[in-house]
């Protein structure tokens, strides 16, 4: 980030008020209150102050490395930091879940009618609706429950200038990682096409710990809790 844009941030988080913790429910999921709450006034949480935050690896929690394809060298670590964790990957498009128009046996030939976590009706998630990331199927590597990443967890996906939310929806192959929902890759701008489309590189994931939202396929909660969490791991320092 240039360093005019780090003076800029830095003045600007100066400039906020404490915050005070907002109330957590039960069994330590958080319910985050709208940014704004208690008088606080928050800088955007937009994709180059995220960047900025999770440049390097702070901490990393993965024992080893994960290969983004299955012939790939192992080269991405899962990091953590000030209550979330994350890795910079490529992104593979996940349609499995629910056969809809976009997604279903016809237009995927890896894809699969279940998701590792459900709708709150029991049925499998819709990739082609949902913003969803998978995260890989514990193993020695890393197991994604120990570090607080959960399925309905709150994930904040970064692409270029662009900052989506969304959930954990799905498990993947455990010794690779760096994969979307459809839902996800179309509203990052990268082309969804499970045959075709994803991105080769550049993608940032960043889940916030111990998050939840309820339903798991409430995509306005999971970008209000999303944004919430986003601006309180900025301020935290």
């Amino acid at each position: 980030m240039p360093s005019r844009t780090l003076a800029l941030s830095a003045a600007l988080s100066a400039a906020l008020l404490p915050a005070l913790a907002p109330p957590a429910a039960a069994s330590g999921v958080h319910r985050v209150m709208v940014p704004g709450s208690y008088g606080v006034r928050d800088v955007p949480a937009d994709a180059a102050r995220l960047l900025a935050k999770v440049r390097g690896c702070a901490a990393q929690v993965s024992r080893g490395a994960y290969r983004e394809d299955a012939n790939g060298p192992a080269s991405v670590r899962v990091c953590e930091k000030d209550g979330a964790v994350y890795w910079k990957a490529d992104l593979d498009v996940d349609c499995d879940g629910l056969s809809t128009r976009r997604c279903n046996a016809a237009t995927d030939p890896y894809f699969v009618g279940q998701t590792a976590f459900t709708q709150s009706d029991g049925r499998p998630l819709s990739a082609e609706r949902l913003p969803f990331v998978v995260v890989p199927a514990p193993s020695a590597i890393w197991r994604h429950s120990a570090s607080g990443v959960r399925g309905g967890g709150v994930v904040a996906v970064v692409h270029e200038d662009k900052v989506r939310y969304g959930v954990v929806g799905d498990t993947g192959p455990a010794r690779i990682i760096g994969e979307a929902s459809y839902a996800m890759a179309e509203s990052l701008g990268i082309d969804p096409d499970p045959r075709t489309g994803g991105a080769g590189s550049g993608v940032t994931y960043i889940f916030f710990k111990d998050s939840r939202a309820i339903p798991i396929e409430d995509r306005a909660e999971a970008a209000r809790l999303g944004e919430s969490l986003a601006r309180r791991f900025l301020r935290a320092d």
